[in-house]
């Protein structure tokens, strides 16, 4: 009798598809007497009749392995198996088919565990998909071809028709502000507002980016995507004053009848000997919408990499809230660093929120630990989703206000995505004295907390404001582009009861304003039939008061824990003016490009034709030294957004 063929790759091929077929050929073929009963079948565990378990006897085992001779054989010439040398990957012979009665699927459950551990594959509790009622009835032995029998289950029914899982509903909210509108200077010539160095808008952008979304408008505030980056501004030797400004016009890339005006300043940086001591409250939010990895669990390592970086002498405590509120670890010193860490690694979200209870705890903790010469700060972490007490934004707003007489500072790190507060967020940071940060990855979490950490948690200066006053005979329309949640009036410079933003050490202020120049054919507003003209009869004084100046900058600032404000001038003359983008300095031209991507990204229709391509070119054009790649990540961070535009 000759040898039977070996059963290999194509017939175990073969045998599958007749299976999910019906296997209606192999049951007559079953009945045949002209059927050898003394060939080989291929491994079959006794019990697995299923033809999920016949699919994953086939794709499991090499063809090398199969033999024609009976019995358990050696495969000296097969291949390398994970775990075991060739020579001794053993197969056995095909069980006599068992009748329906003595079935039984773990008769060999040791040989098929010793089978899957050899042949380096996951167990087949990983890897069947057929339903255990299928592969407890088996049916009679069926013929293969090429000789032996294997048993073979009827087809499986038609999987039930899948159903994508409905999108998350986007719950996302951001304050509302209309973009700036143009001002006729001789109406109204001057512009005042508070500083910001907040950059949470940028790198919820960038998420959104990233994940195949363009931001909607309100998301994008443009003067917050401009200062997340540190541009080489000069900075004082000293902290008296704090900062130096950094004032020059040039060009506008998107429309040559016009210029912007670039209003910069660097904060003076504190050296680490001389940052007073921290008390840090960390108040985190550990709710039910907490859970995800994005939140959470991101803030857990984001607070150890921070708790690393601080000094012996700082403190930490940490006020969490859910449903209700609790002290999980009282002002502790960082010399005792592992129990700060396990404190931190103990967080686990559940519950509601109750976020304007768990405020007021923060504070009072924040109250026993302060030190009048230390920096005393609150850091809630969150997704801003207040939902059990206190929790609309007026009430929120009123509520920090209060608390931030104390002299402790409130800073917000939010998290999260389709649920995320980003307008309680900015009334939060905005009232408290602090900064707004936005965690959408680890690598951002380091900038904020380790990088950036001096200046995030050291004031060099309180309530700074900005105020330009335009010359009319050399600016005839201007815009300030972004900072349209920080305007303050006119009247408001002065007060030095009004509220504005903080400066940290080292931080770096960007304001641009977009000037039309007299006599420009890019003037958006029309000139008023009854305004005042200057007859050419009247005869000009011989010496005109400030002819070279386009502009006369202020800025006014406290000192931490300080009343009383202090003042900066300085003159904006034809000595800041460049006449072409290749003179002027790499950083204000990325600086333009940023605004100009953010002006895109809102729909901005003074870029005119300016796009994705120009902008590109620009943010090139300014890259210069990038030791962290945040510039490089911004210029595919542009391109993204310009492929996944709608034509």
């Amino acid at each position: 009798m000759a040898a039977p063929r070996p059963f290999g790759i194509r017939s175990r091929f073969f045998v599958v598809v007749l299976a999910a077929l019906g296997g209606l050929a192999l049951a007559d073929a079953a009945q045949s007497p002209e059927s050898p009963s003394s060939s080989v079948a291929p491994p079959t565990p006794s019990g697995i009749t299923s033809a999920s378990a016949l699919t994953e006897t086939a794709a499991i085992t090499p063809a090398s392995a199969f033999t024609a001779a009976s019995g358990a054989v050696s495969t000296p010439g097969a291949p390398g198996v994970a775990g075991m040398p060739p020579s001794t990957v053993t197969m056995h012979e095909a069980p006599k088919p068992a009748s329906r009665a003595e079935s039984k699927p773990e008769s060999k459950a040791k040989s098929m565990a010793f089978e899957d551990r050899a042949m380096g594959v996951p167990s087949r509790e990983m890897v069947r998909h057929a339903p255990s009622s299928m592969a407890s009835s088996p049916l009679p032995p069926q013929h293969l071809v090429g000789g032996g029998s294997m048993s073979i289950a009827p087809p499986a029914p038609p999987p039930p028709p899948r159903y994508l899982p409905a999108a998350p509903e986007n719950r996302d909210r951001f304050p509302q502000a209309k973009e700036n509108p143009v001002k006729v200077t001789r109406e109204e010539p001057v512009s005042t507002f508070s500083v910001d160095v907040d950059a949470s808008s940028y790198t919820f952008v960038r998420r959104l980016i990233n994940v195949g979304t363009l931001p909607p408008g309100d998301a994008v505030r443009v003067e917050e995507m401009i200062n997340y980056f540190d541009y080489d501004y000069a900075a004082p030797e000293s902290p008296h004053p704090p900062f130096l400004p950094t004032v020059e016009i040039f060009p506008a890339p998107w429309n040559s009848e016009k210029q912007l005006l670039l209003v910069g300043i660097k904060g003076y940086a504190l050296a680490a000997r001389d940052r007073p001591p921290a008390h840090l409250t960390l108040l985190v939010d550990v709710s039910g919408s907490m859970s995800p990895p994005d939140r959470l669990p991101l803030l857990r390592s984001a607070f150890a990499m921070m708790v690393n970086q601080l000094r012996p002498k700082d403190t930490v405590a940490v006020v969490t809230y859910a449903s209700a509120v609790g002290v999980a670890l009282e002002a502790t010193p960082v010399a005792e660093k592992e129990k700060i860490l396990a404190a931190i690694d103990a967080l686990q979200p559940g519950g509601s929120t109750s976020g304007g209870a768990g405020i007021k705890l923060a504070y009072e903790l924040a109250k026993k630990s302060f030190e009048p010469k230390g920096i005393n700060r609150v850091i809630l972490a969150t997704d801003g989703d207040f939902n059990v007490g206190v929790s609309s934004v007026e009430e929120l707003k009123k509520l920090i206000v209060e608390q931030r007489k104390s002299g402790v500072y409130l800073s917000v790190l939010g998290v999260g995505q389709n649920n995320y507060n980003d307008a309680l967020m900015q009334t939060l940071a905005q009232n408290g004295n602090g900064v707004a940060a936005y965690l959408d990855n680890l690598n951002e979490a380091r900038r904020v907390l380790v990088d950036n950490l001096a200046a995030n948690l050291f004031p060099i200066a309180n309530d700074v404001k900005i105020q330009v006053e335009f010359n009319p005979e050399k600016v005839a329309e201007y815009r300030l582009i972004g900072y349209e949640t920080r305007l303050l009036n006119r009247e408001d410079f002065n007060n030095d009861k009004v509220d504005a933003g903080e400066v940290g050490a080292g931080h770096t202020v960007t304001a641009l304003y977009e000037l039309t120049p007299p006599g420009s054919k890019s003037r958006r507003v029309e000139p008023l039939r009854y305004a005042l003209e200057v007859k050419k009869e009247d005869k000009p004084p011989k010496v005109v008061p400030f002819a070279t100046e386009y502009a006369f900058l202020k800025v006014r600032y406290k000192y931490p824990g300080k009343n009383e404000s202090h003042l900066i001038e300085q003159e904006v003359d034809d000595k800041k003016v460049s006449d072409s983008l290749k003179s002027v300095p790499l950083e204000h031209r990325f600086a333009a490009a940023v605004a100009a991507f953010g002006l895109k990204l809102r729909g901005d229709a003074a870029l005119g034709d300016f796009g994705y391509d120009g902008i590109l070119d620009l943010a090139q054009q300014g890259k210069g030294e990038d030791p962290n790649g945040l510039r490089a990540e911004f210029i595919n961070l542009v391109r993204s957004a310009k492929a996944l535009e709608r034509k």
